[in-house]
């Protein structure tokens, strides 16, 4: 890489004119923070089912005693050999998270389409410990606007990001937010899609401090680079330890839309 390279005291001066403009963009951030929480909420009334590790539960019961509650919908359809590899990206970061929420009154879940079993086999494959369920056979993700019938497809564009957008996929990615009162009411609180989700991606986050950034430029769509991590070239290996083989890996058209968004 070729860079400006100057003395000590002009970097100083450039970091200090950066780093107003950084505080700045907190406050602004803390600021859209208080209105995603000023948000008016929807009362949900319809029941949602959902198989997981323990059992037959509604969407009550996956609050697991607490008032908040996260969902990812991670895209996973039935019959799909492994879970899209750009939610898995996100998804290496859940596990300690989620422990960290649960002291803070809100429970962390996963949901996918797929039939448990499949789930299952995809998270002992990636090691995994966060809490993953099926809504395999209910309306929880159509509802929320996140996986889409054929005749959707045919149609050429979907419902998505709050817009009809063009997708040829029959999964897409998002995260939604769901309050319970003390008398079981359930409400939904937000949803967000696209790169909405960015700020989940700790690693995006550490990216964005190094010279080269994201180094994204010139790729098909931005994750184009991302594999699951146990399927990284082993030039890839972390503190010596191999991350597996790279077999080729073919595009995921709605996480392509969904890096643009």
């Amino acid at each position: 890489m070729q860079h400006q390279v100057v003395s000590h005291e002009e970097w100083l001066a450039a970091r200090k004119a950066l780093l107003a403009d950084e505080k700045e963009f907190t406050r602004r951030r803390d600021r859209l923070s208080a209105q995603r929480r000023e948000l008016p909420w929807q009362r949900v009334d319809k029941t949602y089912r959902f198989d997981g590790p323990d059992g037959r539960e509604t969407l009550g019961d996956l609050f697991a005693g607490r008032s908040q509650l996260i969902v990812y919908h991670f895209m996973f359809a039935p019959g799909w050999e492994e879970g899209c590899k750009s939610c898995s990206y996100l998804a290496d970061h859940f596990d300690g998270a989620a422990v960290h929420l649960a002291q803070r009154d809100v429970t962390f879940v996963v949901v996918s389409r797929a039939p448990l079993p499949e789930i299952q086999a995809f998270q002992r494959r990636m090691g995994w410990r966060f809490k993953w369920v099926s809504s395999f056979g209910s309306d929880f993700n159509p509802d929320h606007h996140v996986s889409f019938t054929p005749d959707e497809l045919t149609q050429g564009s979907v419902y998505y990001n709050y817009t009809n957008e063009p997708c040829s996929d029959e999964e897409a990615p998002g995260v939604s937010v769901f309050y319970r009162d003390e008398a079981g009411t359930v409400f939904h609180t937000y949803s967000t899609y696209a790169r909405g989700l960015d700020i989940l991606v700790g690693t995006y986050n550490f990216l964005d401090l190094v010279p080269k950034g994201r180094d994204e430029a010139g790729l098909s769509f931005t994750m184009d680079w991302v594999r699951h991590h146990d399927r990284y070239p082993d030039d890839g290996a972390v503190h010596g330890v191999a991350t597996g083989s790279q077999p080729t890996v073919a595009a995921c058209p709605a996480c392509a839309s969904a890096a643009h968004g």
